[in-house]
């Protein structure tokens, strides 16, 4: 794939190249086939837990600043102007298995699932607009997750299914990175071998240069970004020398098990919380333009000592208690915090939240595997396309769709198809 970066301003040093945000002084995105822009891109970011959530609190009512928010959705109080809470749409394949696997491994797609252990769904809609909207960025787009694939096969569906939202083609799952630090490295090492060399300290005399030719209020900006970066660097270079997710914690004076390998941090809040930083700089940076989370796998294993519970997801979802609540709201927290960073960068009139479309979703409503509706809010602007601080109800109506949902916001992308999925019909309320 050829990508053009004529019109965008990086900082280069040996085997790095560092993609700078949106600044007054220098307002133009994008590649020169299309002419200049003073306009930010539409970015667009998917995030998905496992499991379902709390029977009764995946609730929205009213509209703005007085919409009402279920407890799980909490976190997102902030931002209820800029909130679009979907109820009642489906994927009307996923109920035919009627477990987890069944109903994730389509849940961006809407395709049919081959059982008997053979593998094939459909392509996602995120790696639709990748393929169609990634030429002009240096990752077409970021898959990041944060707990390892499920091997086997579970009544007849391979878990696979359970373990991957997005898919390159029906029959291939996005590779998905859940090291942090190679994340990071996608995003700015364009010689993965350096090892740790700072990106910073590559590039630094460039950026030293390239700050005298800025106004000041970019310099700011500039500084403002470059210590972002810093901080996620650090970050990582800790995670890293505390061994393995919620792996080996030693309670022996010598340890009597090998040492697990580097790489993953040592927390899974700490796991969580880097990879919602690599999101925002890959947005920021406008080194790609679509991203997806997993936070978790459905049927997780996922523990969260941090919050007091030592119950593993999948198991808690069954109990569906006050811990269950807990861990429930620190997952949309995650949605919120990556909400609050884009927010807090301005990108001309706009912000870069305002600029996104953020979605969050499950693959069922409970973890009693109810998928007759799933859980989906839409955050951001898409640019001014997209209007927030509404609830919309489709629960009753003959279009309930999820891929109405996707051909709906794959017009956001200048991406008009007759049909994806299951659906020919668009969503006109979005």
């Amino acid at each position: 794939m050829v990508h053009h970066f004529s019109r965008r301003t990086f900082l280069r040093g040996t085997g790095v190249s560092m993609a700078l945000p949106w600044m007054e002084s220098r307002s133009v995105w994008g590649d020169e086939s299309v002419g200049p822009s003073s306009q930010a891109p539409v970015r667009l970011g998917v995030l998905f837990s496992g499991n379902g959530f709390t029977k009764n609190e995946w609730t929205a009512s009213g509209q703005g600043r007085q919409m009402e928010l279920g407890q799980v959705l909490t976190p997102l109080g902030d931002f209820r102007e800029k909130l679009l809470f979907i109820r009642g749409l489906y994927n009307a394949e996923a109920l035919k298995g009627g477990i987890h696997s069944s109903q994730t491994g389509n849940l961006l797609s809407g395709a049919p699932l081959a059982s008997g252990g053979e593998i094939r769904s459909g392509t996602s809609f995120d790696q639709v607009v990748a393929q169609c909207y990634g030429h002009s960025t240096k990752v077409p787009s970021l898959v990041l997750g944060c707990e390892r694939s499920n091997p086997g096969v579970h009544k007849d569906y391979s878990m696979i299914y359970s373990s991957h939202i997005s898919w390159s083609s029906p029959t291939a799952p996005t590779p998905l990175e859940l090291y942090p630090a190679l994340a990071f490295d996608q995003l700015f090492k364009d010689d993965v071998q350096r090892g740790q060399r700072s990106v910073l300290d590559a590039v630094l005399t460039e950026a030293n240069g390239f700050r005298q030719k800025i106004s000041s209020i970019d310099q700011r900006k500039l500084d403002e970004y470059l210590n972002s970066v810093r901080e996620v660097e650090k970050r990582i270079e800790q995670a890293g020398k505390r061994g393995e997710l919620q792996g080996w914690r030693p309670t022996l004076d010598k340890p009597n098990i090998p040492r697990p390998p580097e790489g993953i941090p040592q927390t899974i809040a700490d796991h969580m919380r880097l990879m919602c930083d690599i999101l925002v700089l890959a947005f920021q940076t406008d080194t790609t333009r679509v991203c997806t989370l997993k936070l978790n796998n459905d049927h997780s294993a996922l523990q969260f000592p941090h919050l007091g519970v030592e119950i593993g997801h999948h198991e808690l979802s069954h109990r569906n208690n006050a811990k269950w609540l807990k861990v429930n709201q620190f997952m949309l927290e995650q949605f919120a915090y990556i909400a609050r960073r884009l927010d807090a960068i301005q990108e001309g009139e706009r912000t870069a939240l305002d600029n996104s479309m953020l979605m969050y979703c499950s693959s069922m409503m409970t973890g009693g595997h109810d998928a007759t509706q799933l859980p989906t809010v839409l955050l951001g602007g898409a640019g001014g396309q997209l209007q927030g601080g509404r609830v919309l109800d489709y629960l009753d109506k003959p279009n309930r769709r999820m891929c109405s949902l996707y051909l709906s916001m794959l017009d956001r992308y200048g991406i008009h198809l007759d049909r994806f999925g299951d659906s020919t019909e668009r969503l006109r309320e979005v």
